[in-house]
C-alpha cells in the first residue's frame, strides 16, 4: 500500500495485470494486510459525498479503482511460508489455466506493460515466462538466478535460488513478473521447503524445467526495487516527474535543491 506520487502499489500492480488482459485479480493476504481489500472496496457514502460536493473528476478516480468486468478475490495466507506456498494459495480460485504472478513492489515502467509484453511472448510460444533483468554479478545471492538456451528462445535449463556470486550460472535475474502453466501448482504442492525454510516458487519453476518449457524474457522498461529505500525513492522522483498536473513544478522544485 505504499503510495507513489497519488497512487499505492498494488494500484499500479492491478492497472498493469488489466492492460495485459486479466479480468480475475487474486490476491494473497496476511493478517495484517485489510487495507487492500478496504483499499479495492465501494465507499457509497465516499461517493455520494464527491456527488454532492460536485467532484466529478474524483468521483470516476475513485469508481474506477478497478474497472467494470473485472472481479477481486481474497485469499489469506495463514502462515508467511515463501512465495511459492502464496502462489500455491491461489490454487483454487485459479484453476486449470495459466495466470500471472505479480509482485507489487517491483515496480516497472514500461509501455506497454510488463505483463503485456510477457503476454504477446507467451503468445507467440507458449510456456511459462519469467521476467529478467541483467544484475551485477555481486548480487546474485538476492535473486532467482537463470541459465538458458540461447539457441532456442532463451528456454531456461537451471534456476537456482539466491545463489552466491562464484555458484551463480549466470547474472540473469528473475523479477516479480511469471506467466505460468497450472501444472506449477503440482510442484509447488511436492517440493517441500527449501531456503530459509520456505515454498520456493524458484524451486517449483526448477521441478517443472524437466516437463514442460519455461522461457526467460528480458522485458522493455526500468525496474524500481521497491521493497528497498533507494528503489522506493527513485521511483517517486521518475513517476512524479512525469505526473501530468505536477511533473513540472516538481522538476522546478527538484532544480532549486540540486542548486543550492
Amino acid at each position: 500500500m505504499l503510495p507513489i506520487v497519488d497512487k499505492p502499489l498494488i494500484q499500479y500492480a492491478v492497472e498493469e495485470a488489466v492492460a495485459a488482459g486479466a479480468t480475475k485479480l487474486v490476491f494473497i493476504t496476511g493478517s495484517s494486510k485489510r487495507a487492500i481489500e478496504d483499499h479495492f472496496d465501494s465507499d457509497p457514502e465516499l461517493e455520494q459525498a464527491l456527488t454532492d460536493a460536485g467532484k466529478p473528476e474524483l468521483l470516476k478516480s475513485i469508481q474506477n479503482i478497478v474497472p467494470r468486468g473485472v472481479s477481486c478475490i481474497y485469499i489469506r495466507q495463514g502462515k508467511p511460508l515463501g512465495l511459492g506456498h502464496a502462489v500455491l494459495c491461489a490454487r483454487p480460485a485459479v484453476g486449470d489455466e495459466p495466470f500471472f504472478v505479480h509482485l507489487a513492489d517491483d515496480l516497472i515502467a514500461g509501455s506497454p506493460g510488463c505483463l503485456s509484453q510477457m503476454a504477446d511472448e507467451y503468445a507467440d510460444h507458449g510456456g511459462s515466462v519469467v521476467a529478467v533483468e541483467t544484475i551485477p554479478k555481486e548480487n546474485t545471492s538476492s535473486y532467482g538466478i537463470v541459465a538458458v538456451d540461447e539457441n532456442d528462445r532463451d528456454r531456461i535449463t537451471r534456476i537456482v535460488e539466491k545463489p552466491a556470486p562464484k555458484d551463480a550460472p549466470s547474472n540473469s535475474a528473475v523479477v516479480g513478473r511469471y506467466l505460468l502453466m497450472p501444472q506449477i501448482f503440482d510442484k509447488l504442492e511436492n517440493i517441500g521447503r527449501g531456503a530459509g525454510g520456505e515454498i520456493q516458487l524458484t524451486d517449483g519453476i526448477a521441478e517443472l524445467l524437466s516437463e514442460s518449457p519455461v522461457y526467460a524474457y528480458s522485458f522493455t522498461g526500468i525496474r524500481y526495487d521497491c521493497g528497498n529505500k533507494l528503489g522506493y525513492l527513485q521511483a517517486t522522483v521518475a513517476y512524479g516527474l512525469r505526473h501530468p498536473e505536477v511533473g513540472e513544478k516538481f522538476r522546478e522544485h527538484l532544480n532549486e535543491i540540486l542548486s543550492d
